[in-house]
């Protein structure tokens, strides 16, 4: 009796013997459940890392920076492997905490907060920063606002220009790195984190910079529309998820405007590491399958969600990946599509 085509592929019971983790990797992608899709996201990087035509496009949310994991994401940008961020505030900041000298603490999310507050102790869940500490990475930002004209600048702009003053600093954060490896990163919500309370000291201090944010779109839209095919790695959701999910949609709709329609230039390759779920209705827990009815991912490409702590899948990718990979990708440079912009 012919067997059913459901029953093509086997699942490979893992066994325990001296591996790799890369080969780990590779063989849970033949398991089942999460430990499945961690696999499966590892195997679609690689693939995404091989393919020269592809700009990678990284969303970056949650508090990757306290978290421990902010050096990690600092080597995606130093070793080529992403071509433009979008960040939160937050996650391109509170590294800048560790970066000059200060520290992150263990702690514990059963404890008196009052107590913290008393001590000047912010929280994270279960980790504990000096207040003063954070307020000194937040005068260094207004310390760099005052160093720059006066005017109106993308998210981009300005963060080169940061990394720029942090690279001369001799402060290694993701903002230098990307300086150094012409990374743009983007930052939709920027006023969102030591940033804004920066931006709002140095206003009161007489010095204003404006961020244009419709320009900071249409900036990552022309990179998009620049690269022949592109793909997505979203460490968590929100903000730098949609907005990197959007420079599709527009495309779609200028395209429209030139006379061509039923025009799509979908995210080739996608893949997702988030702790939340899609029954919501949120954009962070929206599956990847989704997207595909609004032209964001390719029904044809590549694409595999696992709901996981980004701490804990992160440092297993980057370890698998510094084992497996050693060609470098090309480093792309897509700042200097930006920089006659800048005119500095």
């Amino acid at each position: 009796m012919e067997r059913s085509p459901y029953l093509r592929d086997r699942l490979e019971s893992i066994d325990v013997k001296s591996r790799k983790l890369s080969e780990i990797l590779r063989e849970i992608s033949k398991t089942a459940y999460q430990g499945r899709k961690l696999g499966e996201v590892y195997e679609i990087l690689l693939k995404m890392f091989e393919d020269p035509k592809i700009t990678v496009f990284m969303g970056l949310a949650g508090s990757m920076g306290p978290g421990g994991m902010w050096k990690i994401v600092k080597w995606f940008v130093d070793e080529g492997f992403i071509d433009v961020l979008v960040s939160t505030g937050a996650n391109i900041s509170e590294d800048i905490v560790e970066a000059m000298g200060f520290s992150y603490y263990r702690g514990s999310p059963c404890v008196d907060d009052y107590e913290l507050l008393k001590h000047k102790i912010d929280r994270f869940y279960d980790v504990y920063v000096s207040e003063l500490d954070y307020r000194v990475m937040e005068n260094l930002i207004v310390e760099f606002v005052k160093t720059i004209p006066e005017g109106i600048y993308s998210t981009p702009e300005f963060l080169y220009l940061f990394g720029r003053f942090l690279n001369g600093r001799g402060i290694e954060s993701i903002v230098t790195s990307a300086y150094r490896s012409g990374v743009p990163i983007f930052s939709p919500a920027l006023v969102d984190s030591g940033y804004g309370v920066a931006a709002v000291l140095a206003l009161r201090e007489g010095r204003r910079v404006v961020l244009d944010m419709v320009k900071d779109f249409d900036q990552l839209v022309k990179i998009a529309e620049k690269s022949e095919e592109s793909a997505v790695i979203y460490v968590g959701g929100g903000v730098p998820k949609d907005t990197i999910n959007l420079v599709t949609v527009v495309q779609t709709l200028l395209a429209e405007r030139r006379g061509s329609h039923d025009y799509y230039k979908p995210h080739k390759f996608a893949v997702q590491i988030t702790t939340d779920l899609p029954q919501w209705g949120g954009l962070s827990g929206a599956t990847l399958e989704e997207a595909v009815s609004w032209g964001k991912t390719s029904p044809w490409g590549l694409k595999a969600t696992v709901h996981v702590d980004a701490t804990i899948a992160l440092p297993l990718i980057a370890h698998a990946l510094a084992e497996e990979v050693v060609t470098r990708r090309p480093k792309k440079k897509l700042i200097e599509l930006l920089l006659p912009e800048l005119g500095r």
